[in-house]
């Protein structure tokens, strides 16, 4: 059937594993936080979100199992029916305290969360305004509105406020930025983005899915980090990295987030978060705010990794945060050093086109408060060896 083939024509994957090489959907037998078992074998892991190493947390599996005690194992339905909970209520309120808005909507997943923001307030007499490198989420969101979309490229403000100065002043307007890019690990300038948004009457959309725990004072996001938490018209973000679990939500100005309520079709037609990742982000946000040596741990093993990558001759491209890229360039290259890392017992992850583009592939390594000092002297004598072998350090990769 014509419909299919587009499918037998996708051969990469077929062709990478038949090599050895393909990376993904790796199957994880054991988790202790920093370090994953595979197929019997004990691996570091800098391949995850989990920057404040919550997700093994003896007080995260309490809340998790206390849920599961009173509530059950799901919800079997919307929270705009049947599913919603007095501790969807509760993780709202401390969620608009955590980043300093009226109020906060959950979601039952970070993906759904852009989905039904965006899409419910892109209607058809406004235009959103899009970082290239904005997330997946975000463009497929704005794909679902009805307005028009124009996209700038990374971080060039002076590109976007062409388009800004060409659009139709009748029109509404909302820039939409990730506050740390998830490939590269840069973060946005929202002190250079919020005059100019305002000079053109533009709503600001800043998702923190990896500033939550990471910037700001107690890890309350890239607003915060700025002080501009007030210059930010909506701030979204995710549960699965920093606060252990699974979900989103947005937050911003009270009537903007009852509209969303009642109108967001990712919200009202999905079934709701299950009560134990609800009280698992709780007990998440809660540690985060009470202990900021969680935070300070997080940035001493970010500064050193970025440090002595730099120092070894690695290209580690912008990054601010503990997502650290290593720029590599060719896709084979990049999988071939994968493998041979992985088999070292270091997990990462190979990104290649169309999350990056051509030329500009990497591995994206990422890190936890609850790395040791070990485990990361682990991870730089095997990177440095192979990066020596496959003639990675100092090639200097130009990222597009």
């Amino acid at each position: 059937m014509h419909l299919f083939e587009k499918c037998a024509n996708f051969t990469v994957a077929r062709d990478l594993r038949a090599a050895g090489l393909y990376p993904y959907f790796q199957r994880i037998e054991s988790s202790a936080d920093t370090e994953v078992v595979i197929d019997g074998h004990r691996k570091v892991m800098i391949g995850s979100n989990n920057y404040m190493g919550l997700t093994h947390d003896p007080r995260i599996i309490e809340a998790a199992k206390a849920a599961l005690d009173k509530y059950g194992s799901g919800n079997t339905g919307s929270r705009f029916l049947n599913g919603n909970l007095d501790l969807h209520d509760q993780l709202e309120e401390d969620l608009a305290d955590f980043v300093g808005k009226e109020a906060a909507l959950v979601f039952s997943t970070g993906y759904q969360t852009n989905l039904g923001t965006i899409g419910a307030l892109l209607g058809r007499n406004d235009t959103a305004f899009l970082d290239k490198l904005d997330h997946a989420c975000i463009q497929d969101g704005a794909r679902l509105g009805w307005g028009e979309i124009q996209r700038f490229r990374h971080a060039d403000f002076e590109h976007l406020e062409k388009l800004l100065d060409a659009a139709d002043p009748g029109r509404g307007k909302m820039i939409i930025v990730d506050g740390v890019y998830s490939m590269e690990g840069d973060i946005v300038d929202l002190p250079n983005l919020v005059p100019l948004a305002r000079r053109y009457s533009a709503a600001i959309l800043v998702d923190d899915a990896h500033s939550l725990g990471v910037l700001g004072p107690l890890g309350a996001g890239t607003a915060a980090h700025f002080d501009l938490t007030d210059e930010v018209d909506l701030i979204t973000g995710t549960f699965s990295k920093s606060l252990a679990s699974i979900g989103g939500f947005v937050a911003g100005d009270a009537v903007v987030v009852d509209f969303l309520r009642n109108n967001a079709r990712s919200q009202i037609f999905s079934a709701s978060m299950p009560p134990a990742s609800v009280a698992t982000v709780l007990k998440a946000v809660e540690i985060i705010r009470s202990e900021p040596e969680r935070q300070e741990r997080l940035w001493a093993n970010t500064h050193r990794m970025m440090k002595e990558l730099t120092e070894m001759g690695f290209d580690i491209g912008p990054t601010e945060t503990p997502v650290v890229p290593i720029l590599i360039g060719p896709m084979e290259k990049t999988f071939l050093v994968w493998r041979e890392l992985f088999d070292a017992g270091v997990f990462t992850n190979p990104v290649v086109p169309p999350a990056v583009p051509e030329g500009s592939c990497r591995l994206r390594t990422s890190y936890m408060a609850t790395h040791t000092d070990e485990q990361l002297d682990f991870v730089l004598e095997h990177l440095l060896r192979v990066g020596k072998k496959f003639g990675v350090l100092g090639q200097g990769i130009e990222v597009a």
